[in-house]
């Protein structure tokens, strides 16, 4: 159980640099023990993500995608940011269908993650998705996201894999891995 500490007071926020993707704040902080900070962060969204675990036929179903941090191709679960008006569900099911090429008849959710938070206010919604069936929609990727189908009974073999390293991939799989187990479909 962790004891509940007094936030610190925010004196001040200022935006400090922009892009066309970013604002970086400056935001002047009093800690309840009289020390004060300046830290830095990407102006917080209330737009949250997910992150969807497709299972087929014993399959996890994955895809690459290029990530212009690393310069190179990651492995790993379909994801997108949330559309105002959408539920996590609706934006699952769509993002599903735009990067995998599947929609889902079940959709469960697993957990809810976040990134960084002393920088990011972004928060990932994880979901499992079964009952899949082609369906396809139109997104915004630049080009088609190869997939890549995993068996559920060698699913830690994918931690060997040198482009599956992305710290919500990671999560998302440790939670589908508990979710199996406790659905008496895999065990440890």
């Amino acid at each position: 159980m962790t004891r509940q500490l007094q936030k610190p007071n925010i004196l001040k926020v200022e935006a400090v640099a922009r892009s066309q993707l970013f604002t970086v704040e400056a935001v002047d902080l009093e800690f309840s023990n009289g020390a004060k900070r300046v830290y830095e962060r990407m102006k917080p969204s209330n737009r949250e993500a997910v992150m969807i675990v497709p299972i087929i036929d014993n399959h996890l179903i994955l895809i690459q995608e290029y990530a212009v941090g690393l310069e190179d191709y990651e492995l790993g679960f379909p994801k997108g940011l949330i559309d105002p008006g959408e539920t996590p569900f609706e934006a699952a099911n769509r993002e599903l269908k735009e990067e995998a090429g599947f929609g889902a008849e079940k959709l469960e959710a697993l957990g809810k993650l976040t990134l960084a938070p002393s920088y990011f206010s972004s928060k990932m919604n994880i979901l499992v998705a079964e009952g899949l069936y082609e369906e396809r929609l139109e997104g915004d990727e630049p080009e088609p996201l190869p997939q890549l189908r995993w068996p559920l009974d060698n699913l830690l073999a994918l931690l060997q894999e040198s482009d599956f390293r992305e710290a919500r991939n990671v999560s998302a799989l440790f939670l589908v891995r508990e979710w199996l187990v406790k659905q008496g479909r895999l065990s440890y």
